[in-house]
C-alpha cells in the first residue's frame, strides 16, 4: 500500500487530491507539505477533525516519514526543488504543477534514473483533458501545422501553463510546427506570433474570469480543425487522474509524461 505525502495539500488541488487518497482503500496519507499551515495536522487545517497526519513546512522535513510517493502540486516556483529532493531521498514523484522546462524534464529524468525511481509528470491530470491531448497527438501525424491557444484566469502567473506547454512540446515531438513570418527580421510582427515551445506557437490568454482552457487549431488549405479541453471551476477532474499516476509510478523508473501515456499502457 504506498505512503503518500502531498506537497500543497491545503491548496485548491491538493486539498482535493488529499480527500482522494484517504478516500482510496489502497493509498496512505502519512504527511503533508504546507508552509502556512506547518506544524498543524492536516484535518484541522483544512477545517476539520484530526486525521494523525502531520504538515510540515518543507519536502525534506515530510520525507523523513517512510514515504512512497511524493505528489506536488505546490507553484512554479517550488515545484523544481521539491522534485529533487525527493528524488534523492529515493521517493517517487507525482508531478501536478505547473512551471517545470523541457530542460528540467531532461535533468529530472537523469537524476530518477540515477536514483532508481520513477517520476510522473502531466500538466494536467484530468480525464478529458488526457484525451484531448491523445488525441491532437493523433492527429498531428496527418496535419502538422498548428498553433496552440492557451485560456486561464489572469490571476496565474505562468504562461504558458503546464497543459500548454507539455501539449506544444509533445506535438513538436510529434513533428508538429507552427507556420512563421515571412520575414523573420520584422520583430513587430514576430512579437505578435506568441510564445515558441520547440516549433510550436503558443498564445496564452489570460482574462478575469476564465478557467484553464487548452486549444490547438491544425489548418489545411481552405479548412480547419479545432480540439479544445474546458476545465471547470474546482479540482474534482484532477484526482481520479493523479490516484491513478500515483498507483502507477511504483516500480517505475525514470520520467514518464502526460497522463494519456497511462491510460494507453
Amino acid at each position: 500500500m504506498p505512503r503518500v505525502c502531498i506537497a500543497g495539500a491545503t491548496g485548491w488541488a491538493g486539498s482535493a487530491l488529499a480527500e482522494g487518497v484517504m478516500a482510496a482503500p489502497d493509498l496512505t496519507l502519512v504527511s503533508a507539505v504546507a508552509r502556512s499551515a506547518a506544524g498543524s495536522d492536516l484535518g484541522t487545517a483544512l477545517g476539520g477533525e484530526a486525521i494523525g497526519v502531520p504538515v510540515r513546512a518543507t519536502v525534506d522535513e515530510a520525507l523523513v516519514a517512510d514515504v512512497d510517493v511524493l505528489v506536488d502540486y505546490t507553484s512554479h516556483a517550488a515545484v523544481g526543488a521539491n522534485v529533487r529532493s525527493a528524488i534523492q531521498y529515493g521517493v517517487a514523484v507525482v508531478v501536478g504543477s505547473s512551471g517545470l522546462t523541457a530542460l528540467d524534464f531532461v535533468e529530472i529524468d537523469a537524476l530518477a534514473r540515477g536514483h532508481g525511481v520513477g517520476v510522473i509528470a502531466a500538466g494536467n491530470f484530468s480525464l478529458t483533458a488526457a484525451m484531448a491531448q491523445a488525441a491532437a497527438l493523433l492527429v498531428a501525424r496527418h496535419l502538422p501545422s498548428l498553433e496552440v491557444i492557451d485560456y486561464a484566469d489572469a490571476s496565474k502567473p505562468d504562461a504558458p501553463s503546464g497543459t500548454a506547454r507539455e501539449l506544444a512540446e509533445r506535438l513538436a515531438a510529434a513533428g508538429g510546427s507552427s507556420t512563421e513570418v515571412t520575414d523573420a527580421a520584422d520583430s513587430v510582427t514576430t512579437a505578435a506570433r506568441g510564445t515558441l515551445v520547440g516549433s510550436v506557437r503558443v498564445h496564452s490568454v489570460r482574462l478575469p474570469s476564465f478557467s484553464v482552457s487548452t486549444e490547438v487549431v491544425f489548418g489545411l488549405p481552405d479548412e480547419r480543425l479545432t480540439i479544445r479541453h474546458d476545465a471547470g471551476m474546482s479540482a474534482a477532474p484532477y484526482v481520479a487522474g493523479t490516484l491513478l499516476a500515483i498507483r502507477s509510478v511504483v516500480g517505475r523508473v525514470g520520467l514518464t509524461r502526460g497522463l494519456d501515456t497511462l491510460l494507453a499502457e
